[in-house]
């Protein structure tokens, strides 16, 4: 027997008894319009639209599509839409169990039922990343020759974890995290729909605003708590899921944390300072607050950036690119991996040797730019390359320092306004001491004098 994505025995049970299934199965939408969030996705003539039958007439059949996105998003589900609205034969594999002995079979049969009877074929291949290159190509033939249309999900980059033919051939679509609005509307259907709570239990706002933090973008996991802590209201024979309840059921305390509010600016200041203060411990108190709270793990790594610049500079001159690599690992994985990188880089930005003089020195900079200090570019370092500039006297008299012994050329590069200004004051931490002792000599050599 063909592996099935939602048998009619099961199916038939959740009918009978659909208070026996979880609430995250039981509210599942049965159609496209259902779906929350992910409406880039859902636009008329769109491919999951085509799945189902919306438009996909004619000679150009629907594509197949690679579905990623983080956990709880809505790949399964989207692919269990596809199932009960289309009118194709719907298989499914999950790459944690299957082979290459799974998938010919897929394929063989899905041949048999297009010659035999004209019933085209839809693979729904969950985790498709964890399918090694051999066992990705054994796809590639039904892919090609569209013998199956395949709909295959991940939460890995696809770009490192599927292969380049198999991307060639299939249609990448992105899910994003879904919102606190999409979520606060799933919930709002699990309360009051006959599938779900029926109006058993209410949920106040702010029990609803926990739920929302702690379910970090995920349908499943809000769901699953919302039932858990209903379950429990229930049986205290409360009408209400109060704050306190979930805190009970989830064993996880409300944080006090409004990401729109001050909350989100003072804590967010708060683990920046740490870091300035070479605070480690306290730094990681406050990062795990945030992370807590359901905060964009963007918006922490884009603080990051920053303070590895404003505060640490050159004293670490590798403090910048943890951070930039750190920020970029976190958008490509997402929560909850996400706070390992987070804490990586907190840890390395707080423990660094500390210097804002690149941060000062910019300031001077453009305070005398606000001023007025500017004044022409001196004539010999002026652009000599196009007709007539030798004639205005652009470029004349310019000595090219690689030509000289020790590559420094003495001469003047500042306008006159400002050609005995020094704006970078070089500390003696860490690193930068280096970048002292050289900011010493190459002034020194320009002929500058001491302001």
């Amino acid at each position: 027997m063909e592996p099935d994505l939602f048998t009619a025995a099961a199916e038939d049970r959740q009918e009978k008894d659909p208070a026996g299934s979880p609430l995250a199965v039981r509210m599942r939408p049965r159609t496209l319009d259902e779906v929350a969030g992910q409406q880039h996705l859902l636009k008329p003539g769109s491919p999951l639209r085509r799945l189902v039958g919306e438009g996909a007439k004619g000679p150009a059949g629907p594509s197949s599509v690679i579905l990623w996105g983080p956990p709880g998003t809505g790949k399964t589900t989207l692919a269990y839409v596809v199932s009960k609205a289309t009118n194709k034969r719907f298989v499914e594999l999950s790459a944690i169990t299957a082979g290459v002995k799974e998938v010919r079979a897929v394929i063989d049969g899905a041949r048999r039922a297009t010659g035999g009877y004209g019933k085209e074929t839809v693979l729904f291949l969950d985790e498709i990343h964890r399918f090694s290159k051999a066992q990705q190509d054994s796809l590639l033939p039904a892919v090609e020759n569209r013998w199956v249309t395949l709909i295959a999900a991940t939460t890995e980059n696809p770009y490192f974890s599927v292969i380049s033919p198999l991307l060639s051939r299939s249609l990448l679509l992105t899910l994003e995290p879904l919102t606190d609005d999409d979520l606060r509307g799933l919930l709002h259907r699990a309360l009051t729909d006959d599938r779900g709570l029926k109006g058993s239990v209410t949920l106040p706002e702010d029990t609803e605003a926990h739920l929302l933090r702690i379910s970090g973008g995920d349908a499943r996991r809000a769901l699953t708590a919302l039932e858990a802590a209903a379950g429990a209201a229930l049986d205290q024979e409360e009408g209400e899921i109060s704050l306190q309840t979930l805190e009970q059921t989830v064993d996880r305390a409300a944080v006090k944390y409004d990401r729109d509010g001050d909350q989100h600016y003072d804590v967010a200041s708060a683990l920046i300072k740490s870091i300035r203060g070479s605070d480690v411990d306290a730094a990681l108190h406050y990062l795990a607050r945030m992370i807590e709270a359901g905060e964009d793990p963007r918006f922490i790594a884009r603080r990051l950036m920053i303070s590895a610049s404003e505060d640490i500079g050159l004293a670490d001159p590798h403090a910048l690119p943890t951070a930039v690599a750190a920020a970029q690992a976190v958008a490509m994985i997402g929560f909850p991996e996400a706070a390992l990188t987070l804490s990586h880089v907190t840890i390395a930005l707080a423990l660094a040797p500390k210097s804002n003089a690149a941060t000062t020195a910019i300031g001077a900079a453009l305070d005398d730019v606000r001023k007025g200090l500017a004044g022409p570019v001196p004539p010999h370092l002026r652009d000599g390359h196009y007709k007539g500039a030798a004639k205005l006297g652009h470029a004349q008299g310019y000595t090219y320092p690689h030509d000289l012994p020790e590559g420094i050329a003495e001469q003047q590069y500042a306008p006159d306004a400002i050609k005995d200004r020094e704006y970078y004051t070089p500390t003696r931490h860490g690193a930068e001491a280096r970048y002292a002792d050289a900011v010493e000599w190459t002034r020194k050599h320009l002929g500058r004098k001491r302001s």
